[in-house]
């Protein structure tokens, strides 16, 4: 017993003891962290195909390499969820420079696209596309994605994914035809004026209980008197108008009454 107290009135037994705790801290966190979704492998094929589709679509801004130029972004490292959900979207490649890259139909078809998000992957780790089981609406949970939407999106968004306008001509696109796998690219890649939600942000879980949310949304059963599904501020600005407009109305007829 005394030899095991000298041992711990050691000048050096702190810094064992710290070293020791950081390492157990460090092991935990990297078992339990979320760690991002693993797509499946693509094949030689499949990359070659997209790096052909590259040359011919895209090296014109992006470089010839991927590498970027004074007219587009490098792509190294963005991942195959960043080319899926601009390129499925439409809006690459772009039709005209301009402050914000507009949603139409895409050019490439689905086989073509997953081509190319193989073959930009393939130039550098980035977030891969979600699974059908991350974007599952029925799996989420609608009430705890209302509380995160509202705390981490609705500033742009507006309260029920109804978007609005930003500065300098840009936008935040409305939510309420946006397919739940590009949502989840959305949040997890952070397109346009977006900021980018890692999964250190928001968990897989949390992106689909959004998901859950907005999808729920469309059902138009938010209110017997929805305005356009505009959310608590338009609602709220209603019933102030119109309660405070009866309230005058009111107090004006009794005092012609009373008079």
């Amino acid at each position: 017993m005394k030899a095991l107290a000298a041992r711990r009135r050691h000048r050096f037994a702190p810094v064992v003891l710290v070293s020791l705790a950081l390492l157990v801290i460090g092991g935990a966190y990297a078992a339990l962290a979320p760690q991002p979704a693993a797509a499946a492998p693509a094949s030689a094929d499949q990359i070659a195909l997209g790096k052909e589709i590259f040359q011919a679509n895209c090296a014109t801004c992006h470089g010839v390499n991927a590498e970027g130029t004074q007219n587009g972004p490098s792509l190294i490292g963005v991942g195959a969820a960043a080319v899926d959900f601009q390129v499925s979207t439409g809006r690459m490649p772009m039709a005209a420079n301009a402050p914000q890259a507009e949603v139409k139909p895409p050019q490439l078809d689905a086989e073509q696209i997953a081509a190319l998000a193989a073959y930009v992957a393939s130039l550098g780790a980035g977030p891969s596309i979600p699974s059908d089981e991350m974007v599952d609406p029925a799996l989420g949970n609608a009430a705890r994605g209302m509380e995160l939407f509202r705390t981490n999106c609705a500033q742009c968004h507006n309260a029920v994914g109804a978007g609005g306008a930003l500065s300098q001509g840009k936008y935040a696109p409305p939510l309420d035809e946006v397919e739940p796998r590009n949502i989840y690219q959305a949040m997890l890649t952070g397109p346009q004026s977006m900021p980018v939600f890692n999964d250190a942000n928001l968990t897989p879980d949390e992106k689909r209980d959004i998901i859950a949310y907005l999808v729920a949304q469309r059902d138009g059963n938010t209110s017997a008197l929805d305005l356009g599904s505009l959310g608590p501020v338009s609602e709220g600005l209603w019933a102030w108008v119109v309660g405070i407009g009866l309230l005058i109305a009111t107090t004006v007829w009794f005092g012609v009454k009373s008079s």
